[in-house]
């Protein structure tokens, strides 16, 4: 995986999500047409909360490889699968010809608040990567890294610690959560060098489509939202395309400041959509 980001390059990358129906999912596969257009190095697919799409977002996987020839990450988490159920999916994905798996600890399920792991199965995402790297070598491991630090974290050098651990079992490369503020990402990447985490760490963004839709995101995961863009964003609190054009100024200078620092690629949350990001890319360009 780290191959994507060869020196002198950028590697964008775009993560989608398996719809509710059959017409969404046909609707996906459009915006990954669009996306195919910006050449990205990979197309990520996640699935439900539990594992709830966990078969569909493989054939999701299949499905763009075929229709689109390009190169695919599928998110796999530790939870509700026994050591046995991972082997067999991982078996399965690798037959299906995917590339790369982003391995992920995983939420707790709904209602409640401590990940506890099934019998048989995995508590940690570096014991996840450990299991990947030991019996499926052929793939690459994406692991994921938190700028403003985990909200599970005991404290935030613990947290870089664990991802520490991640690579060192064999991440390959780093994908941040969504952040809005770029100093959040300079000061996680500065504190990973001095630690030696020596992996690429690519950021994450997520374009702001509407300050509720973000506001109720950002709540889950627990990121800041900077007071200059709230402010930005409820000027057109009655406009949902004054918003929008906002999110996307945003996140077009999010990316030009972060290209400027000599990030690797950036990987984009686009929520099965292309217009935002074809547009911040385009003034990219």
């Amino acid at each position: 995986m780290k191959h994507l980001y060869a020196p002198g390059t950028i590697g964008w990358s775009f993560e989608v999500f398996p719809p509710k129906s059959a017409e969404a999912v046909e609707a996906m596969y459009g915006t990954v047409g669009e996306l195919a257009r910006h050449r990205p190095v990979f197309i990520s697919v996640t699935y439900g909360a539990g594992g709830s799409t966990r078969d569909q977002s493989l054939e999701i996987a299949r499905q763009i490889r075929q229709r689109h020839g390009l190169a695919v990450t599928a998110h796999f988490t530790c939870v509700g699968s026994t050591r046995d159920e991972v082997r067999d999916w991982l078996g399965q994905a690798e037959r299906l010809g995917v590339e790369n798996i982003m391995a992920l600890r995983g939420d707790p399920p709904q209602g409640e608040t401590r990940f506890v792991p099934v019998a048989g199965g995995f508590r940690f995402a570096s014991e996840l990567v450990a299991f990947i790297r030991q019996e499926f070598p052929r793939f690459g491991i994406g692991v994921a890294g938190y700028p403003e630090v985990h909200q599970e974290a005991v404290s935030p050098e613990s947290d870089l610690e664990n991802l520490k651990r991640k690579v060192e079992l064999g991440g390959d490369v780093v994908y941040t959560q969504l952040f809005y503020d770029n100093d959040d990402f300079l000061r996680f990447r500065d504190r990973c060098q001095r630690i030696g985490i020596g992996a690429p760490i690519v950021p994450g963004l997520l374009p702001v489509l509407s300050l509720k839709q973000i506001q109720r995101i950002t709540s889950l995961c627990k990121a800041k939202l900077p007071e200059r863009l709230v402010g930005r964003l409820e000027r057109h609190a009655d406009d949902p395309a004054g918003q929008m054009a906002v999110g996307i100024d945003h996140c077009a200078e999010q990316c030009q400041g972060l290209l400027a620092a000599g990030v690797p690629g950036i990987h984009f949350y686009v929520l099965n959509r292309a217009d935002a990001v074809r547009q911040i890319l385009a003034r990219l360009d």
